[in-house]
């Protein structure tokens, strides 16, 4: 039953579902990791962890990264592929402001394992400046746009990190292709987690599906000759 309340609540995130839950004031977000660390990884050599001591600590490092995206937001730069110009597609996202004070707010409730992983509810509540500044994202015409990424499981934690990296990369690729005519030569800006990220694997790579409010900075284009 509780693995049941887990895989709704994803549903319910999904940006193609009207039952969205509000996430303006109170974030509660599910979350999972996974019991074992991956074999030959510096944490599955770890003699003197104690049971539960890798999940937790992934847990508290997930959590905070993605709520942060989702209270303050990620400013990412973006260059393009482009073979003509020998150019390499590059993706850069960091947070928009410091989360670490926020973090000890984070309350972890209601922990069960089951299938090898550690789940728990992740609560978060917005302070009035906060709640202020998603409505104001919300409210003045900030383009959604939605993505995909994926991950190595073998990577941990910096494995989710790479997922979020590339569902801003594809999000922000796949909007500005129907903006904008010729590639340009590199896109910054930032983006807001409108609502709860959903985290699952696929085909053996971690899978993240986050859904944003697109803030556009800067459009600079390959110079005419």
């Amino acid at each position: 039953m509780r693995i049941k309340r887990f895989i709704a609540a994803f549903f319910l995130a999904a940006p193609l579902f009207a039952q969205t839950p509000s996430v303006e004031r109170n974030i509660r977000l599910p979350l999972w990791a996974e019991l074992d660390a991956y074999p030959l990884s510096e944490d599955a050599m770890n003699t003197d962890a104690g049971i539960y001591d890798y999940p937790v600590k992934r847990l508290r490092a997930l959590a905070p990264y993605l709520i942060s995206g989702m209270v303050y937001g990620w400013k990412f730069r973006y260059v393009p592929y482009d073979k003509t110009r020998g150019v390499q597609e590059v993706i850069e996202v960091e947070p928009m402001l410091d989360f670490s004070a926020e973090a000890a707010r984070i309350s972890y409730r209601e922990p069960f394992t089951e299938d090898g992983k550690l789940y728990c509810w992740c609560e978060f509540s917005r302070n009035e400046f906060q709640i202020e500044e998603y409505r104001l994202w919300a409210s003045i015409g900030n383009p959604v746009i939605h993505g995909t990424g994926y991950g190595n499981i073998s990577d941990g934690f910096d494995g989710i990190k790479s997922a979020a990296d590339d569902a801003v990369k594809n999000a922000v690729r796949n909007y500005y292709r129907n903006v904008i005519k010729n590639k340009p030569k590199e896109i910054s800006g930032n983006v807001l987690i409108r609502n709860l990220p959903m985290l699952g694997i696929s085909s053996g790579r971690y899978m993240l599906n986050l859904d944003f409010f697109l803030q556009s900075g800067r459009i600079t284009e390959y110079k005419q000759y």
